[in-house]
């Protein structure tokens, strides 16, 4: 049996995950099998960077605070080694750089995780990860918007062109 003070500590970690998890956006969990330390030292720093947290904790220890969340269904995701990836604000940062990374790495995967509090699959997950970036997006519906409106002025210039000739 535990001593007691090592059931403190582990119920310490517990309720400080617990608190981790309810105030951040994204929790992914990840398989970090086959990465080197230069590796992980690389991704953490990419992660902190994205204003996000790395953390290898005991699949235990992560199960009892994502049920204190009343967070369901990644059972299957706390099977094996796994890495915890958190961040409280922008979420997709944190996420393009561990797919980035999992596609170069065959043996680094992503498991599952929550986002702003949900459960969500892996595919889900990465089907996010691969969208463009906000910055993109946007780039992108001006460049649409910006040419139905060159459109439409080339359209109104012909029409009062045709109009001239016509008087």
């Amino acid at each position: 049996m535990a001593s007691e003070a090592i059931l403190k500590q582990k119920e310490e970690e517990v309720k400080n995950l617990a608190e981790k998890i309810k105030s951040s956006s994204l929790v992914l969990l990840a398989d970090y099998r086959g990465i080197s330390v230069l590796d992980v030292t690389d991704l953490r720093k990419k992660i902190r960077n994205a204003n996000g947290s790395y953390n290898v904790i005991k699949n235990n220890i992560t199960r009892r605070a994502l049920a204190e969340c009343n967070l369901e269904g990644l059972d299957d995701a706390l099977i094996g080694p796994t890495a915890v990836i958190t961040a409280e604000a922008n979420y997709l940062d944190s996420l393009k750089a561990i797919y980035e990374y999992s596609k170069d790495n065959e043996f680094y995967q992503i498991k599952g995780g929550v986002i702003d509090g949900k459960v969500v699959s892996k595919e889900e997950l990465i089907t996010l990860a691969k969208l463009p970036s906000r910055e993109t997006l946007i780039a992108q519906l001006a460049g649409a918007l910006l040419g139905n409106i060159s459109k439409l002025a080339v359209c109104l210039d012909q029409v009062a062109k045709q109009k001239e000739a016509a008087e």
